[in-house]
């Protein structure tokens, strides 16, 4: 091995110690989410209603029948997830707890009072993003070993690379008849190797969850380097407009443009920004439960009057990346064949410390046997020299 694959490969050893806890822990939560929804709707019912011909139910009446489940309650988001599914609302109570409802989007019927704090899947995301730790503590603790990952998955592509044409068939394939250390070892390195393209992209998008440097990085790389500050602005409602009278609610009246101009949208967001002159934003995406392609749209949240709208076909390319950034990270930008890639190059991601382990192991106890061995056959040695009668007539 030569100096610098030596070097190579101390620095793949030691960051794979630094690192290889939180990889395993972060890569196999990413396996568990990768079907959540799928998962969820096979499970629970209140996921899908039936599809009726009649209009959804205004926002500011979806707001009501929140209010009225809630004891002191407050609602905020309102989420139409598609034509057979239901509409959420999130309502905080008077102890600042947040319910997430589900209501039958065309009668209003009450559906499901889901607790977010229990959701096994909310659980699973908030350890795959923050190990359960503080936020600011957790991101921080993830993407720095997210970032020692793609380093990890770099330096062993260096360290795996055939020097000669006639080992590169060999290093394509597990040699799942050898010895089980081969096997493991084969295990490591075929499979990092096929995983390292697809395994970088999940872990940058990851890493933009994580830091908003990278976020942005990725949105002026797409955009070669120029910026488009109407993407950036922040919208202001108009505070003296408070108590203005309407005939619809402003929600309604800001509901009712975005299905006009995104009438092929499958699912529609309104939320309220924070303050008194924060703005009411809606976006409508073109897929449920899909958070690319989406439409942009920001109200005066006393008036419903339009501030802003940014269809998807005007985004420039930035945008549209960080708009994709959740459906790359999960694998469905390409369907359920994405997801399910998605899910094997996580599992490969979380085997790798397990069986990088193991090798480092057995080479460490077949040094120490290495050395014992030469330790007892230089004994034997010495002893053989004092044993044998012709040493004493030599001397």
């Amino acid at each position: 091995m030569t100096a610098f694959k030596k070097a190579v490969l101390f620095i793949h050893r030691w960051l794979g110690f630094i690192s290889g806890l939180v990889v395993f822990i972060v890569s196999i939560t990413g396996c568990l989410f990768c079907f959540q929804d799928e998962i969820q709707d096979a499970m629970y019912s209140y996921r899908h209603v039936p599809v009726q011909t009649k209009p959804y139910l205004m926002p500011s009446q979806v707001r009501k029948l929140g209010e009225a489940k809630v004891s002191g309650g407050k609602a905020g988001l309102v989420t139409y997830m598609g034509a057979d599914r239901p509409v959420i609302v999130r309502v905080n109570d008077a102890k600042k707890a947040l319910h997430t409802l589900y209501f039958d989007p065309y009668s209003g019927k009450f559906l499901h009072d889901e607790d977010l704090r229990t959701n096994f899947f909310i659980i699973v995301e908030f350890i795959h993003l923050y190990l359960l730790l503080p936020v600011k503590i957790g991101k921080l603790v993830v993407g720095i070993s997210v970032i020692i990952f793609v380093v990890l998955m770099i330096t062993g592509l260096v360290l795996w690379w055939p020097k000669r044409k006639s080992d590169r068939k060999r290093s394509f394939t597990i040699k799942w008849n050898g010895r089980w250390r081969r096997v493991n070892y084969d295990l490591h390195n075929v499979l990092g190797f096929y995983a390292t393209a697809i395994a970088i992209v999940l872990a940058i998008t990851g890493l933009s969850f994580s830091f908003e440097w990278v976020n942005d990085g990725l949105y002026k790389a797409a955009n070669l380097g120029r910026t488009y500050p109407n993407e950036k602005k922040e919208y202001h409602s108009d505070s003296l407009s408070k108590g203005h009278i309407t005939s619809l609610p402003a929600v309604d009246v800001a509901y009712t443009y975005m299905r006009q101009r995104s009438p092929q949208a499958q699912m529609y967001l309104l939320f309220e920004g924070a303050g008194s002159d924060g703005a009411l934003y809606g976006t409508a995406y073109a897929r449920s439960l899909h958070f690319g392609h989406s439409d942009l749209y920001s109200f005066d949240q006393y008036t419903g009057k339009v501030l802003h709208f940014l269809p998807n076909a005007k985004k420039s390319a930035g945008l549209q990346l960080n708009n994709l950034n959740y459906d790359i990270h999960v694998g469905q930008i390409a369907g359920l064949p994405g997801k399910i890639i998605a899910f094997l190059v996580s599992f490969i991601s979380a085997s790798l410390p397990i069986t990088g382990l193991i090798i480092w192991l057995g080479k460490r106890k077949k040094g120490t046997k290495t050395k014992k061995a030469r330790n007892l056959s230089h004994k034997r040695a010495k002893a053989h020299v004092r044993s044998n009668p012709r040493n004493d007539i030599a001397q």
